[in-house]
């Protein structure tokens, strides 16, 4: 399956505190956290962002508090997925557990600006810059992880296999 959206581009370290601050913890609406999603560093992104449009960042996206509010809060916002040099470790199961699509690719934050549009092939990993021709390679996510990503995550998933699902 590929994603296919407009970059919007971020640096090292992004934290959990930015991507969601904490006064808006009080909920686990994903759609309300989309309207404050990366406010720390971009007040207006939520009102900017469209449906499908992925983030791009340097190393150690998603440091900080363990919160799983920083991923519902990107897929409430309409981000398709998030490519990054590294993840913190919480975040990256976080992500997976909220049915976020995440990939690490080295190389991507030094290359792809904001505003090029990215096409990102889940099954293989292959990230296109159809802006400037780059092409980078990112792990593809495993059968499993996608089952979480289209179940919703991983709650969803849970639940659809108690009911005789197949949990996609």
């Amino acid at each position: 399956m590929k994603l296919e959206g407009t970059v919007w581009k971020f640096g090292d370290h992004i934290d959990t505190d930015v991507i969601i601050p904490a006064p808006y913890l009080v909920t686990t609406d994903a759609i309300e956290l989309g309207k404050h999603c990366m406010e720390g560093v971009d007040p207006a992104f939520s009102q900017k962002v469209q449906p499908g449009d992925i983030i791009v960042a340097g190393k150690n996206f998603g440091c900080g508090s363990s919160r799983e509010h920083a991923p519902m809060a990107i897929k409430g916002a309409g981000v398709s997925c998030v490519i990054a040099e590294s993840f913190a470790r919480i975040f990256f199961r976080n992500a997976f557990n909220m049915g976020l699509a995440i990939f690490e690719a080295a190389g991507v934050s030094k290359v792809i600006q904001a505003g090029d549009r990215l096409s990102v092939d889940r099954d293989t990993g292959e990230i296109v810059d159809h802006t400037n021709g780059g092409r980078f390679s990112a792990s593809p996510i495993p059968p499993f992880m996608q089952e979480l990503i289209e179940a919703g995550g991983l709650m969803a998933y849970v639940l659809k296999k108690k009911q005789g699902g197949t949990g996609k």
